[in-house]
């Protein structure tokens, strides 16, 4: 066992500013005609809006829409009728059912509409339309979503099968989490097709490309392209498996989708904001006039407002759509805010930074969309503490993802605050090997020493802590086998935190 920290600077979200004219108008007018529908024909928000003592006559029109009352979970998912969340009060509409990871309580079953799928085949359409891959040859797509009751999986075969349908050279299959299936596909199936699009869960992902070519496979012939959804990374972890896969435009032909159980597909990245981000990402000023002066890496993604409203309400994102269930202003637990292509262009222009010269040099131009941008960190509840400072596991992310260190562990790690046997608190990190590898106590020594210093370099106020406390300021390491069951199982998502209190 060996020691080491942890701790990204207090998070604080700065007020986002509105989006200009047309985007917000768009947002406005999506949500009134939704308010308007839900409170005649949702038996479950009429009654919301009666509890919460609620006066119609402040919302006469789209410019209203802020004195709508905010839904969550408690206040309205689970404080009503489950057939009174439905149009009309009922369950006999066609739909299709998911449920939330429960990885905060109880899971809740949402139904969604057809309407959803084909706004989450357009989301896909565009990518691989803006992609490097040829349109017109043959294309595999392998599903490494979870494919029981979760959506990614499904939603992403849905997609996937209605692009099919409308006359692209796709074909879908569906192997889920199931690695040893993924492999005899890549070995057997995938040479006859002339590209590959992968789809899963960023580790899970890595976790395939890095294994592929320890079992002999090489995925650098193909030509590949790469489709994530239920987590942030950074740039860093994109440049580091788009490398791997041999993909050589990240900006078009990665995408992370932002996407729940609730709404389905919600927001996904595009070529733009990939590149808006990784500017961003080398200008400290700029990044903290778009993000806040935080420490963690948001997800920047551009929407369709007649699909999915976003808005934002003292650093908290609140969501409307239309599907089986709607949800109106709904606080989906997320952080983030909201902006304009127009503001965010202003912005650059303000740090000297030309943003339609970038994307002509970035050869992306084509693929401009006008249309508003999100940005969201993780739940806000997805954060350890030490010593009163929360601690985020992204500095730690990027650490393992070195050249050094890569070879021998997967980049997956819990964070969990303990305490000795003398009562005093301390951070144990518990790292995930590589298969057949072990951490020699050279190895530890070195990881130990390049998390403490990263730590110290990201965060302000881990760097004064340590001060005060030396040594009893670093995290324990300890390192786990492959996949070993108590931190690492691949059926659900990776708990980078463990909260004991």
């Amino acid at each position: 066992m060996t020691r080491t920290t942890v701790s990204p600077k207090r998070r604080s979200l700065t007020k986002t500013a509105k989006p200009s004219s047309n985007a917000f108008q768009a947002v406005q007018a999506h949500i009134y005609k939704l308010y308007q529908r839900m409170s005649r024909e949702v038996p479950a928000y009429k009654a919301f809006l009666k509890k919460n003592r609620f006066v119609k006559d402040l919302v006469n029109s789209a410019a209203d829409i802020t004195h709508i009352p905010p839904t969550n979970k408690n206040n309205y998912l689970r404080d009503y009728k489950y057939k009174d969340l439905f149009w009309g009060g009922a369950l006999a509409t066609p739909h299709i059912m998911t449920s939330t990871s429960g990885s905060t309580g109880e899971p809740f079953y949402f139904a969604r509409s057809h309407a959803i799928d084909e706004q989450s085949a357009l989301v896909h359409e565009r990518f691989f339309l803006q992609s490097s891959l040829s349109k017109t040859k043959p294309t595999l797509v392998i599903v490494c979503f979870g494919m029981g009751v979760w959506i990614g999986g499904l939603i992403t075969y849905q997609a996937f099968q209605l692009l099919g349908k409308r006359g692209h050279p796709i074909s879908v299959i569906t192997p889920g989490i199931n690695k040893t299936e993924i492999f005899k596909i890549l070995r057997l199936l995938a040479p006859q097709y002339d590209q590959i699009i992968l789809a899963g869960y960023p580790p899970f992902i890595k976790d395939v490309i890095d294994e592929a070519a320890e079992k002999g496979i090489s995925l650098k012939g193909y030509r590949m392209a790469l489709l994530f959804a239920a987590e942030a990374f950074s740039e860093h972890f994109r440049d580091y498996i788009s490398k791997k896969a041999g993909i050589k435009n990240a900006l078009t032909d990665t995408m992370n989708i932002y996407g729940t159980a609730d709404l389905g597909t919600m927001a996904a990245e595009t070529p733009l904001s990939i590149l808006v981000r990784r500017i961003a990402g080398a200008d400290t000023e700029l990044f903290a006039k778009l993000f806040g002066s935080i420490n963690k890496t948001p997800t920047l993604a551009q929407f369709n407002p007649t699909f999915t409203s976003f808005e934002e309400s003292n650093g908290e994102l609140l969501i409307s759509g239309d599907s089986a269930m709607p949800l109106i202003r709904y606080a989906i637990g997320d952080n983030g805010g909201v902006y304009a292509f127009e503001r965010i262009a202003s912005l650059f222009k303000e740090h000297g930074i030309d943003l339609a010269k970038e994307m002509r040099d970035a050869k992306i131009e084509p693929s401009l969309a006008k249309l508003p941008f999100v940005y969201v960190y993780e739940r806000s509840d997805l954060s350890t503490t030490l010593y009163g400072l929360q601690i985020y596991p992204e500095t730690i992310k990027e650490t393992l993802l070195q050249e050094v260190f890569a070879p021998f562990v997967t980049g997956r790690f819990t964070l969990v605050t303990k305490y000795d046997d003398q009562h005093d608190q301390y951070l144990e990190i518990n790292i995930e090997l590589r298969s057949e590898k072990e951490a020699s106590k050279t190895f530890s020594s070195q990881l130990l020493a390049e998390i403490v210093k990263d730590l110290k370099q990201k965060n302000g106020e881990f760097s004064e802590l340590a001060k005060f406390l030396g040594e009893r300021a670093e995290p324990h390491l300890i390192f786990w086998p492959h996949e070993d069951p108590l931190y690492f199982r691949r059926d659900i998502k990776q708990k980078w935190v463990i909260r004991t209190q």
